[in-house]
């Protein structure tokens, strides 16, 4: 999050940031209570010192014999006036401490403004159109021919959106995970952290899910807890209240999980087959890094997502968002999306993020200066190093023959022992 005197101080730059962010919240309100808890801070400060000074009368007063009565009924009085203007920062702070989490997060100075996906800019291609001498196939004819994976069953299991891969369908799922994480564990140098798929309220208030997407998760009222939308909540609150040494930095993590989203109000928008579900899997990267890095970390954590595409041959697009794309906690995105043969169309399989010290300071996060011996706050970033649906989309439909088969990609024969998937 913001901090209130940022804010406070940099108002006009906050508003122009909001409003090519397109949201629709009003930081007047909150500057409003600033004023009142500024106000009530300083009446206290006041009504204590005044408390403090009739204390001493009043002992003067028993210490000589003489008659206290009237200092004790004003000290009483100041007293409780205290505990009036205490309840009523009390409120004013609470006010604050709600508000403050709906404001996103500024955009930075580079990002192109623009008003929706729309605006977003093409910055590079990387490889070929898959050009077929015969009609492909979509992946849900492809995964159903070659027995991949099983929608209607699935259905019976948790309903829609929710994928049941089947035979070689759920192999090539596991080999797709296995190879990115030792993909970026071996080439890029991250360590690999296996996380809790549940997490509390906290961790996603402190990456920025809570309190404004709370809709779009699935929760577990009984325990308090919610299903992850990503791995980057419970990796970034790794380090939460924690002080990293600047020589330990950057700190770079990778991660499967599951992922569970109910993406509300999405419904009928591009639900077939495993382009929008409401489970899937996913490798994120996620980096702890210097303040004075965090952009090179950006270009950096890109190329990495970017590898995997490469290693697989898939064609694919990066886009810049613009400020009207971006995401609630970002300052600046890069959006990777894959080619679909069938879909004759690109698909978005990661985004990489730069959030500064906004999720830091929510959670807390900093790291010990060497220069000046202080505690900052680090920036961190996280970037899906990438998600499986769209990609065995792409996968399926660009290494598929005009017999049915699939030739994959050399990067996997080791993980599947196989390098055709052939109808059973």
């Amino acid at each position: 999050m913001l901090s209130l005197k940022y804010i406070r101080e940099n108002t006009g730059y906050v508003q122009d940031s909001l409003t090519q962010k397109q949201s629709q919240v009003s930081i007047s309100d909150l500057l409003e209570f600033d004023i009142q808890r500024r106000n009530c801070l300083k009446e206290v400060e006041v009504l204590r010192a005044e408390k403090n000074q009739v204390s001493s009368s009043i002992a003067e007063l028993k210490k000589g014999g003489g008659n206290a009565k009237e200092d004790i009924a004003a000290m009483r009085t100041v007293s409780n006036r205290i505990k009036e203007v205490e309840t009523e920062l009390r409120k004013v702070e609470e006010s604050i401490a709600n508000d403050i989490y709906y404001v996103p997060n500024i955009v930075h100075s580079s990002v192109p403004v623009g008003k929706d996906e729309t605006g977003n800019v093409v910055i590079k291609k990387w490889g070929e159109v898959p050009d077929f001498s015969f009609e492909p196939k979509d992946h849900l004819r492809l995964g159903e021919d070659l027995k991949l994976f099983d929608f209607k069953r699935s259905v019976k299991m948790a309903g829609a959106g929710f994928p049941l891969y089947t035979g070689l369908g759920a192999k090539l799922e596991r080999a797709l995970i296995n190879f990115m994480l030792d993909y970026h564990v071996t080439k890029h140098n991250y360590t690999e952290l296996f996380p809790p798929f549940l997490a509390h309220a906290e961790a996603m208030q402190n990456t920025g899910q809570l309190p404004k997407f709370k809709d779009d998760m699935y929760e577990i009222p009984e325990d308090a807890l919610y299903c992850i939308p990503t791995a980057e909540v419970p990796v970034t609150n790794l380090h939460q209240g924690e002080i990293i040494p600047e020589s330990e930095l950057p700190k770079k993590y990778a991660a499967y999980s599951a992922c569970f989203r109910r993406e509300a109000g999405s419904y009928g928008k591009d639900t077939r087959g495993l382009i929008r579900v409401h489970q899937f899997n996913k490798v994120e990267l996620v980096k702890f890094v210097h303040p004075d890095d965090s952009y090179k970390e950006l270009e950096t954590l890109l190329e990495n997502a970017e590898a995997i595409l490469q290693a697989l041959g898939l064609h694919y697009r990066v886009l810049e968002l613009c400020s009207g794309d971006l995401s609630f906690s970002a300052a600046k995105c890069y959006d990777l999306e894959v080619w679909s043969p069938a879909e004759n169309k690109y698909l978005e399989v990661s985004s990489c993020s730069n959030f500064e010290n906004f999720q830091a300071r929510r959670s807390n996060i900093r790291y010990r200066n060497n220069s000046t011996g202080k505690s900052e706050l680090i920036h961190t970033l996280n970037g899906s190093g990438v998600a499986t649906p769209r990609l065995m989309v792409a996968l399926l439909e660009t290494y598929q023959q005009e017999d049915g088969t699939i030739k994959l990609p050399a990067a996997l024969h080791p993980f599947m022992n196989m390098d055709i998937i052939s109808i059973p």
